[in-house]
């Protein structure tokens, strides 16, 4: 079934200048981009989006770390588009990511690890509403 995901080119990977090889990379791994744009997430929209995580030591860190500058948010369309992109992405930990998946080739760390991904479909559906609204969507 085809379906969406959203991604996050976050601000390490935006200052680092990676943001075009992201891009390709998503491109050559068969995803559609069906809305695109680059963002600078204020403080309480960091802690909102990531709300999920309050109760765990690193929300603070991640709240500052997401706030720190720009990000290219996507909605990625493709068949088993949330899996495909987790597989694309590699594991959070870059030292532990497959290679030549997103976050062994551009991450540095567990936290600046240059790409976000929703983990499930129900997540999906929630976190591409957070940043885009329907007449922003491509329909395919």
């Amino acid at each position: 079934m085809s379906n969406r995901t959203l991604a996050i080119i976050k601000p390490d990977a935006i200052q680092n200048r990676l943001t075009g090889k992201i891009i390709d990379h998503i491109l050559d791994n068969g995803f559609d981009i069906i809305a695109m744009k680059k963002i600078h997430l204020s403080v309480a929209e960091a802690k909102e989006f990531y709300a999920i995580h309050k109760e765990k030591p690193f929300y603070s860190d991640l709240v500052s770390f997401m706030t720190s500058g720009p990000c290219v948010v996507l909605t990625l369309q493709k068949e088993e588009a949330v899996e495909a992109w987790r597989n694309t992405i590699g594991a959070t930990d870059p030292a532990e990511a497959s290679p030549g998946t997103i976050r062994n080739l551009y991450a540095d760390t567990v936290q600046n690890n240059a790409v976000h991904g929703s983990d499930s479909d129900e997540n999906a559906i929630k976190e591409i509403a957070f940043f885009f609204s329907i007449n922003e969507i491509l329909m395919n």
